[in-house]
């Protein structure tokens, strides 16, 4: 029985994973077992979260090295660590730091070091590091092959994606931080009114003329909840924009073990979506 433990636990852990500082910052980086030209995934932490957090909150980094990905957990700044994504959050948007930057920097530093495919970059992130991750993206929409943003919006007064970069969504209708329809969270610390999940949606959609729309309903009563996916596909066929709305979700990581305490779904698993998107984008 021990030796059954033993091997299953070996085979849960990421293949390979350090630490590493980059000036007075820092990185978590998890190394599929073949690293040379590996595409990379950096996944951004929530206000207050951490790098090792959210490596192992989410669980991101198991399934995601088993497909080939390294994956990258860029840390921010601050005793209860953010982002500065425009409107949020703490003491990094109170600073003014420069997370465009600084996430330059780990994507040059990170490819060079571990010989990762520089061409394949993707980005994903929760909460703050959710606006954060799309606030990249709209910045540098040259350098990311796919964003993938999860219970965190956009500041979209003040990015606006200059060229298409394809994007999923995902957030629950019941989200108490960051509201679905926008406007302040009601137990939200950040007293600031947040952009919708529609605004999102158009700011993306915008470089992107002339796209189909299509929905399907993902209904698998596990939890009482239902997830309605919204995409927009090229015409090649390709969903250039994807939305999940997890109908009666709360801020959460859907799939998560701590979703379930944050009312989140488990009708989908933001990993295997995430994993899914990004696969749709090589």
């Amino acid at each position: 029985m021990l030796r059954i433990l033993a091997f299953v636990l070996i085979f849960a852990l990421p293949a390979h994973a350090d630490s590493v500082r980059l000036g007075d910052r820092s990185y978590r980086i998890d190394l599929p077992p073949r690293a040379e030209g590996a595409p990379v995934i950096l996944a951004l932490h929530g206000g207050g979260g951490g790098a090792d957090q959210f490596a192992r909150n989410s669980g991101l980094s198991i399934p995601a090295n088993r497909q080939g990905y390294a994956v990258i957990y860029p840390e921010g700044t601050g005793r209860a660590a953010t982002w500065n994504a425009g409107y949020c959050c703490g003491a990094a948007r109170r600073q003014q730091v420069d997370d465009l930057a600084f996430l330059d920097a780990v994507i040059v530093d990170a490819t060079a070091r571990f010989g990762l495919n520089p061409a394949r970059i993707y980005m994903t992130g929760m909460s703050n590091g959710a606006m954060m991750a799309e606030a990249y993206a709209a910045s540098r929409p040259g350098r990311l092959r796919a964003v993938a943003g999860v219970a965190g919006t956009m500041d979209t007064g003040r990015f606006t994606p200059s060229s298409g970069v394809p994007l999923l969504h995902i957030h629950g209708t019941e989200d108490g931080m960051v509201p679905y329809g926008g406007g302040r969270g009601e137990s939200s610390v950040t007293r600031v009114p947040f952009a919708s999940v529609a605004s999102v949606e158009a700011a993306f959609l915008a470089p992107f003329p002339g796209l189909a729309r299509s929905e399907r309903l993902i209904d698998r009563s596990a939890d009482g909840m239902r997830v309605i996916e919204r995409n927009h596909l090229d015409a090649s066929g390709r969903t250039q924009v994807r939305i999940q709305t997890v109908e009666g979700g709360g801020h959460a990581w859907p799939g998560s073990r701590r979703a379930p305490r944050q009312g989140g779904s488990r009708d989908i698993a933001a990993n295997t979506e995430i994993l899914r998107f990004f696969a749709e984008h090589p």
